[in-house]
């Protein structure tokens, strides 16, 4: 590919023989088709392997677009340097966040104790006046720091909490804990705590007078109308990834309460808010700081090239620039790493395991057959969209399937060496298998579906060291829970995000954690699973050099395979 990039063309400002207008000269058959593919406003030169490509704002930042990929030699360095500046001079912004961060001390109706660094996230929220991403890695207390805020800066209440599922019981309980109740008249009623209404039903009715509304992303939508007329003046959005998609009803309904003239403060946490790709973090940040990067189509025309897949891809050279765009006037982000010096780290590793490629190789055939029928019947595009997806999730329980037994001694062998252990899959039936499998360690699980006293009660179970192996769905474990008495988490299957294995990672990896955490990927041989996970790799390139300045590794060998040797040797031992 190098050989291909050193030749791929050349740019020059001539003046065209024909219209007598000053152009663009593209040189080089990839170049040229490159640039058809990106403009429609190209016409042939007079040589072969030569276009010309009028002299506009548009046909500029085409250019830059293709460039800032393909490295086309530049024959008129002045003149582009000088057109690339006027294209793109910086619009007015914001002025930034001051981020000399002060140990803010919270308000009288705040109990309980910050540690330093959340203090200063405090602070933060309050030089942001409330419109901000608060993104620390997941484990650092990014709900203390929020309730912390509601309750120090001025007229915060009502408050809207929006959130998902699982995790509305457990925003209940840090209310409970760390908020006291203020009355009308302003005093501090040190025995009580601010009035909780959690909307479970989306049919509409009046909602009653309360301090605080918690509800799930699913059902705002449906409750919009009736949230409407309470006078919210603070949403908060936990797990605010949840609004990647400008799309989806529950971010138009979300940008809908964010716009009410009585909204004075929004308030968004993740410690992923970017799930897969950069261009992700637009539709958050329009809700939180609405113009801050401009509008979606002038946000990919500045930062982002278009991949084949039509997905919006976050420039390499422009990644630094988006995260300190993002730092300056709305994103506070801490790592672990920086703010928890006693906290171990976290160790990822990619294991090949063996896998059944006989059963694996049937069945994918007979997956592929089936989606070349439903291919060929469908009618609409979304027919064909759906038959593919399908075929994509087979594809993944049957290489869950075939390397299971692989998966099973792999955990028993880690439970040999006494340990707690959790392990994440994605599938029931594989979830089932592993509980069927391991049912010697009594283990205890996390599933869809679940109530939610009866997911408190498993999880209570596995901390309090009554079960020492928790079995997890990765998308029902991966969010509201802790789980630090274990120190080794496996994947037995994965995910297309990045961001949800770190959440799961996370589960573990936080405040509380005496040790250093080991993740283990599982990777069936001869499936699919070295694709998936290449390209979990690839998107969290992208992730962390928009979030963080550093890049995070899957694999630390030297301390990983300290754990592999001791499992080699009970194997050998046998």
């Amino acid at each position: 590919m190098t050989t291909s990039l050193e030749n791929f063309g050349t740019l020059e400002y001539v003046q065209d023989k024909y219209s007598k207008l000053w152009c663009w000269k593209i040189t080089g058959k990839l170049a040229i088709d490159k640039i058809s593919s990106l403009s429609s406003k190209a016409w042939y030169g007079e040589n072969e392997n030569e276009v010309i490509i009028e002299d506009s704002t548009d046909s500029i930042k085409q250019l830059k677009l293709l460039m800032d990929r393909f490295p086309l030699e530049i024959l008129s360095k002045t003149v582009w340097q000088r057109k690339i500046v006027k294209t793109y001079a910086p619009k007015p912004t914001l002025p930034p966040i001051k981020h000399k961060l002060k140990r803010a001390k919270p308000g009288e109706q705040f109990k309980g104790k910050l540690m330093n660094f959340q203090k200063e996230g405090l602070d933060f929220l309050l030089k942001s006046s409330g419109n901000a991403l608060l993104a620390d890695e997941m484990g650092l207390g990014k709900t203390v720091q929020t309730l912390s805020y509601v309750s120090t800066e001025k007229q915060t209440f009502p408050v809207l909490i929006v959130a998902p599922l699982v995790t509305l019981n457990n925003w209940e309980r840090e209310i409970e804990k760390f908020l006291k109740k203020k009355s009308r008249n302003g005093r501090i009623l040190e025995s009580e705590s601010p009035s909780v209404t959690l909307i479970r039903t989306g049919k509409s009715k009046e909602l009653p007078k309360s301090d605080i509304y918690v509800i799930n992303y699913e059902l705002l939508l449906k409750r919009s109308g009736d949230l409407e007329q309470v006078g919210i003046r603070t949403i908060v959005c936990d797990e605010v990834h949840n609004l990647r998609s400008k799309t989806t009803q529950k971010y138009k309904a979300v940008k809908k309460l964010a716009a009410l003239s009585t909204v004075q403060y929004r308030i968004g946490l993740s410690g992923t808010p970017i799930y897969n790709r950069g261009s992700e973090i637009w539709p958050i940040i329009d809700i939180l700081k609405p113009g801050l990067l401009g509008s979606f189509k002038e946000f990919c025309e500045y930062f982002c090239y278009v991949n084949d897949k039509g997905k919006a891809i976050v420039l390499e050279n422009k990644r630094a620039s988006l995260r300190n765009e993002l730092q300056k006037h709305v994103m506070l982000r801490r790592k672990k790493a920086d703010v928890l010096k006693e906290l171990k780290d976290k160790v990822r590793y990619k294991e090949v395991i063996a896998s059944d490629t006989d059963y694996y190789l049937e069945e994918l055939d007979k997956i592929w057959k089936k989606l070349e029928d439903e291919q060929k019947e469908a009618q609409t595009e979304f027919s064909k969209s759906a038959s593919y997806h399908r075929a994509i999730q087979s594809e993944r329980q049957i290489a869950g399937v075939a390397k299971l037994p692989h998966v099973i001694n792999f955990v028993k062998n880690i439970m040999e060496i006494e340990e707690s252990v959790v392990v994440f899959c994605h599938h029931k039936v594989i979830h089932k298998l592993l509980h069927e499998s391991l049912q010697e360690f009594s283990p205890v699980s996390i599933i869809g579906g679940q109530s939610d006293s009866t997911r408190q009660d498993q999880i209570d179970k596995f901390q309090k060291g009554e079960s020492k192996l928790m079995i997890a769905g990765i998308r029902a474990g991966n969010v509201g829970i802790n789980l630090t008495k274990a120190k080794y988490v496996i994947f037995a299957e994965l995910d297309w995000s990045p961001a949800i294995h770190r959440q799961a990672e996370d589960r573990l990896h936080r405040i509380g954690q005496k040790n250093t955490v080991f993740a283990y990927y599982l990777i069936g041989n001869g499936t699919l699973d070295d694709h998936v996970a290449s390209i979990l790799v690839d998107k969290s390139y992208e992730i962390d050099a928009i979030m963080d300045e550093t890049v995070d590794t899957y694999e630390n060998k030297d301390k990983a395979a300290l754990i592999l040797a001791q499992i080699q040797n009970k194997i050998n031992s046998k």
